[in-house]
């Protein structure tokens, strides 16, 4: 039988985190061979299979499987019992709700996962380029104080797989952007050929700059791109290939 080979995360023993991997599923070629996002041209089918799958690794029905159509801006979705948010145009979602599984999607773009323990609140962000520019982790932070009530300094957060400083090769124009947002580029940036700016810990720095402790933070420290065997890549594998999924479920306590 198949069954989906996931990457967990250690972030608290009352949450269940983790990005799927490529491995285990029933999609084919570029989709090969474990995704379930719906918006990058894999088949309905393959997708359904897969997505039955990771429910019953995670024991929870298909409708508590949560994900939004990102569109690479700061829009952020709270999910509570009616789960009747629109996920349209989203790229950040968060809930208190136990047994809901949230999740983003990605390859090659980082995603953060954040849990609040006292308040039993949970966040998973897709963070891109253009998401890290308008700093969409500090204003889930800030999101999930005014909704829950959360203390930044009680978060705890992880950082997943996506493009390294030695992958994310870019143009002047990207550049310029992080330079006009106010970004320390001494600390984000290396000039090669090229400029390269490391996205991980620019989403680091942001967490710590939103109030969440230095020894809160974890990096998974894995380049899709270098690693595009195991999770998918869209600058290896082009547009219409598969994605990562990264999520998050509150356990019942």
């Amino acid at each position: 039988m198949k069954q989906p080979i996931l990457l967990y995360y250690d972030i608290h023993p009352d949450v269940v985190a983790f990005s799927t991997t490529r491995q285990g599923g029933f999609s084919t070629g570029r989709y090969g061979q474990f995704n379930i996002n719906r918006y990058c041209g894999d088949t309905d089918e393959a997708i359904r299979q897969n997505r039955a799958l990771l429910c019953q690794l995670l024991d929870i029905r298909d409708d508590q499987l949560i994900m939004p159509h990102q569109v690479h801006k700061t829009e952020i979705a709270v999910v509570d019992e009616n789960r009747d948010s629109n996920l349209e145009g989203v790229d950040a979602l968060m809930t208190n709700v136990s047994g809901l599984c949230i999740g983003v999607s990605t390859a090659d773009c980082i995603p953060v996962l954040l849990y609040d323990p006292i308040h039993h609140a949970v966040c998973a962000i897709h963070a891109g380029w253009r998401g890290t520019v308008q700093r969409i982790v500090e204003k889930a932070v800030s999101k999930m104080t005014e909704v829950y009530g959360s203390c930044p300094t009680d978060i705890v957060a992880q950082i997943g797989p996506g493009i390294s400083l030695d992958s994310f090769e870019v143009g002047d124009e990207v550049y310029d952007a992080f330079t006009h947002a106010g970004f320390d580029m001494s600390s984000i940036s290396e000039r090669r050929d090229k400029w390269h700016i490391d996205l991980p810990e620019c989403n680091r720095q942001q967490l710590m700059a939103a109030g969440v402790a230095e020894a809160h933070i974890s990096v998974a420290a894995i380049c899709t791109v270098k690693h595009a065997e195991t999770f998918f890549s869209a600058r290896r594998l082009g547009i219409e290939s598969g994605r990562i999924f990264t999520g998050i479920v509150c356990k019942q306590r």
